[in-house]
């Protein structure tokens, strides 16, 4: 079948449907029979310069592909798969790869350099291809090198770099890599193309050269090299440089100074001269140093000067001249930008950072934007009016109010007359101005708002007419009332101001979604935007205007079955549709069962749509069983143990969202919503229990799920108990050994990456709340049957009281799971609280904290082990 390889390959890309299909079955037949062979033979079509190019691309995309995928339990196989091959075979396949790196056909050699990568990210790690980086090093090293043979052989490197981990490669390796890739950069190497190759290679390995940026030498080489990349003659060389200092930027940002006063030229110069792609990079370079600073701001300790890296204020030295650069660009705007989401250009870029400037050094960015929107604001030309009112908008977050609060008073006016200009990019970034200042300027909760009774009916008419606007405009007026509603929450008697204006704001919103002259994009944002003004509105005043929405968003949801479906694509636009609907009538239920008063009002209605949301699921599409699933979890609530009539019905829809694992977010949605079910029902749960936590069990034991879901099912599990009480003894033989292990898994999780801590975070804090539902749902009957497993949690509180920095939610998680220990187990209790130190210790930190929840919960439970000690005394 070896011999036959090519022509698979090539009828793989046949026109011929039918030929295709007979080759596909061909190779997948030859894979299974056979896969060292499999893949050897596609490794000696890649490298052998005989073959057609066709089949030699599509044999490295094959064999790319079987070493990796974006699915991590496929990509764990596929990994196992190329492990489990004989030794042998993967050295002949290797070399084959390494051999390729010489093609004159370009396309074979970049190829091979994925695949070499691709295996260099299962083999380096575990140190079975030792030799790697000294073969690639020897085409670079070796007299007489053809120029082709260095580009591949750096691109390869940059994969490598990208593939792999600074921790799986030695310094030695580490310094031969960078003195090739540097001097592959060189302005003496005559190839352009080994020149753009070796940059794009530095820009991976800048992760491993720690060391060599932290001796002044290796450093001002690398970065003279780079200075001189950013000048070349060549537009994609210059690019190369730039993403390299952009990333050094944020990796090394503490050994810039030295070179500060040479980058600000450099990428000054690129800003105003530049081809774009180029330009671009120079204002990230910027925006990049903001991040950096706005980070070291965020997490200095005033006057202590603790901080690992020396906070340099570059861009506080620099705002003479980098904010008119800035402001320049805002003028470079292109006739598209508002109409197309993916659009990037200059005046994007520049008023982007230049944000990012003002929410690093405040007010001090003020007096240096204000003249420009001042000399810009009334000219004729559109651009320059546009240029100043995102000039505007951008430095609103960052300034304190003291500082702004003025001008956006003077400002506000001018700005509501600009939502009626002729030009609709003018319209555009007026309404995100504008909804800047109601985010950002506008909370009479604390105090301060510039909306004022007085200005409030014209903000309102403004916004309802310009609604009407062309798509991309409406949808940043969306924006605008979304903020100004949400200003309104929890503001007291200020709330009132906006009451008079909800049903128009409503009827438009509901008009904008009903348009036919946009895609369903704006129709999102209107729904996303209702739900807002439902959410904050004044309930005692808007009551009855949201029980005559009710109905409204009902029909509609009841109109979308009606829908004539032809097409995936009419079936999607079905899905969103509904999915809208759900969360406005989910925001609905909420709204009016969170005051007895008004949660009549839903339980009238609740079986018309429970019925909607049962006929949302015979639609299976993912998005709408996620939004009808949390509705359904409001429903619950609202209705009580009323809820168990729907069960029989319902039932089959939880189980088929628990087995969800492909779409992981509906199988998490749908064990909150079991919690949600177990707290309106009680234990008239009980006959679905067993059902659901077999699901549950097998979702816990399961490879193939998201992890992100393992924590809200202990949590669930604490919920179920909590519900069913006593009769939770039968699974807790299944519950607590994967409880327990789970906690032990807490300990070995990589706490330096910060999603493994805010996941570790999660876990920890289910675990507990896990153990609290099975300490209150045991406690009058059988609290006994927890005291084998009480030095198990002491353990691991115990650990997690450790733990620095902690998480507060645990805290308070790990503080009110040992009141429910002390409070079940009662005069048992003394026999496992045997190291009253660590307890002090824990509880004496929460009673010091600013949190009065953690304090409450610390009080009580320290009332708790001191009322479990005097029962025993």
């Amino acid at each position: 079948m070896a011999l036959e390889i090519t022509q698979f390959l090539l009828a793989a890309q046949s026109a011929d449907a039918k030929i295709r299909t007979e080759s596909e079955s061909n190779l997948s037949q030859f894979r299974e029979q056979n896969l060292p062979g499999f893949f050897l033979s596609l490794a000696v079509e890649l490298s052998n310069d005989g073959k057609p190019t066709e089949s030699r691309r599509l044999a490295g995309i094959v064999l790319k592909n079987s070493l990796d995928a974006k699915e991590t339990v496929r990509k764990q196989q596929l990994v196992q798969q190329w492990l489990a091959i004989d030794s042998s075979c993967k050295s002949q396949i290797k070399s084959l790869l390494l051999s390729c790196l010489g093609s004159s056909v370009r396309e074979a050699s970049h190829t091979a350099s994925q695949v070499i990568a691709k295996i260099s990210s299962i083999e380096v790690p575990q140190k079975q291809w030792p030799e790697l980086i000294g073969s690639l090093l020897v085409n670079m090293t070796q007299q007489g090198s053809p120029a082709s043979v260095k580009q591949a052989t750096l691109e390869t490197l940059g994969y490598v770099c990208e593939e792999i981990s600074h921790h799986d490669l030695v310094q030695d390796e580490v310094n031969s890599v960078l003195t090739a890739v540097v001097q592959g950069m060189n302005v003496e190497e005559e190839s352009v193309e080994v020149r753009l190759a070796a940059t794009r290679a530095l820009y991976n390995a800048l992760d491993f050269a720690q060391t060599n940026f932290d001796n002044e030498m290796e450093r001002n080489y690398i970065m003279k090299v780079i200075c001189e990349a950013a000048t070349a003659k060549e537009g994609q060389l210059r690019q190369a440089a730039f993403e390299c200092l952009v990333s050094i930027a944020s990796t090394y940002y503490e050994l810039l100074e030295p070179y500060m006063q040479t980058l600000f030229q450099l990428t000054a110069k690129a800003v105003k001269e530049d081809e774009e792609a180029v330009s671009l990079q120079a204002i990230e370079f910027w925006s990049s140093i903001c991040d950096e600073e706005i980070e070291l701001q965020d997490y200095e300790v005033p006057d202590s000067g603790d901080s690992s890296v020396q906070h340099s204020r570059f861009i506080e030295k620099a705002l003479g001249v980098l904010v008119p650069m800035l402001l320049e660009t805002l003028l470079k705007q292109d006739e598209e930008q508002d109409q197309d989401d993916d659009i990037w250009n200059l005046a994007m870029a520049g008023g982007t950072c230049l944000g990012l400037v003002a929410r690093t050094v405040g007010d001090a960015v003020v007096p240096l934007v204000m003249p420009f929107v001042e000399a810009n604001i009334m000219k004729p030309d559109w651009r320059s009016r546009e240029a100043a009112i995102y000039a505007f908008g951008s430095i609103l977050e960052g300034p304190s109010i003291e500082k702004l609060s003025p001008m956006v008073h003077a400002g506000l006016k001018h700005l509501l007359d600009a939502m009626k200009d002729n030009n609709e990019h003018i319209r555009d970034t007026t309404a995100w101005t504008l909804s800047r200042i109601f985010e950002l300027l506008h909370t009479p909760a604390s105090g301060f708002s510039v909306i004022t009774p007085a200005n409030l009916q014209q903000i309102v008419e403004v916004l309802l007419e310009s609604i009407k606007d062309v798509p991309h405009v409406a949808e940043k007026v969306c924006g605008a009332i979304y903020f100004l509603s949400q200003g309104y929450e929890d503001a007291g008697t200020s709330s009132s101001l906006l009451t008079p204006f909800i049903t128009q704001i409503i009827s438009s919103l509901i008009a904008t979604a009903d348009r036919t002259d946009s895609g369903s994009k704006l129709r999102t944002t209107a729904y996303e935007t209702l739900n807002e003004v439902v959410r904050c509105s004044n309930l005692s005043e808007t009551s009855q205007i949201i029980n005559h929405l009710c109905p409204v968003i009902m029909d509609k949801l009841a109109q979308t079955f009606e829908l004539q479906i032809l097409s995936s694509d009419d079936r999607e636009k079905q899905g969103d549709l509904q999915a809208s609907l759900c969360g406005v009538l989910q925001v609905i239920i909420q709204k009016l069962s969170s005051a007895d008063e008004t949660k009549a009002i839903i339980l009238q209605v609740a079986d018309q749509i429970m019925t909607l949301f049962l006929k949302v699921f015979a639609c299976r599409s993912s998005t709408v069983h996620e939004e009808a699933m949390l509705a359904i979890g409001a429903l619950a609530y609202a209705t009580g143990s009323d809820f168990l009539k729907y069960m029989p019905e319902f039932y089959k829809y939880i189980e088929m969202g628990l087995q969800n694992f492909e779409e992981y977010q509906v199988c998490s949605i749908s064990v909150g919503v079991v919690g949600d079910i177990c707290r309106a029902l009680d234990d008239k749960i009980l006959p679905y229990c067993d059902g659901i936590m077999t699901l549950l069990l097998k979702d816990l034991s399961s490879g193939e799920l998201n992890r992100s879901v393992k924590p809200p099912i202990f949590s669930c599990f604490g919920d179920i108990a909590l519900a069913i009480g006593e009769h939770f003894e039968k699974y807790l033989q299944y519950a607590l050994p994967m409880m327990q292990s789970a906690a032990q898994m807490c300990a070995q999780l990589d706490n330096s990456d910060d999603e493994m801590l805010e996941y570790g975070n999660q876990l920890r804090r289910s675990i507990f709340e896990a153990y609290s539902g099975l300490l209150q749902g045991f406690k009058s009957t059988k609290a006994n049957l927890m005291l084998p497993h009480a030095p198990h949690l002491l353990q691991f509180i115990e650990l997690v009281a450790k733990d620095s920095p902690r998480d507060e939610s645990v805290t308070k998680a790990a503080v009110a799971v040992l009141g429910d220990l002390a409070d079940a187990l009662g005069s048992s209790a003394k026999t496992i609280f045997k190291d009253p130190a660590f307890l002090e210790q824990l509880l004496g930190e929460c009673l010091q904290s600013d949190d009065e929840q953690l304090k409450e919960t610390a009080t009580w439970t320290q009332g708790m082990i001191g009322r479990a000690f005097s029962v025993c005394g």
